[in-house]
């Protein structure tokens, strides 16, 4: 295992024990990180109008497109050291 994603690892456990709950914008950006660093692209059908949550969710994560496994698990790393105050 690299020591990248031995940090990422960390920081996915480090981000269930956050002194505060982050707002929502925050919490699309942590799952979006999350699913482009552990799956890559997004795939599948876009969620319908009345599934807002995840429709948010797919949005966010589609966002990040093309971007490097690697480039976005440290992004992720930032985010949750960012957070735990």
């Amino acid at each position: 295992m690299s020591d990248l994603q031995a940090r990422f690892d960390e920081a996915v456990a480090q981000s269930k024990t956050l002194p505060e709950r982050p707002d929502n914008f925050t919490l699309l950006r942590i799952y979006a990180l999350y699913k482009q660093g552990t799956e890559g692209d997004v795939s599948g059908a876009r969620p319908g109008m009345t599934d807002f949550v995840g429709r948010a969710k797919y949005d966010a994560w589609e966002m990040l497109k093309g971007q490097p496994k690697e480039e976005v698990q440290q992004r992720y790393i930032e985010l949750i050291n960012s957070l735990k105050g």
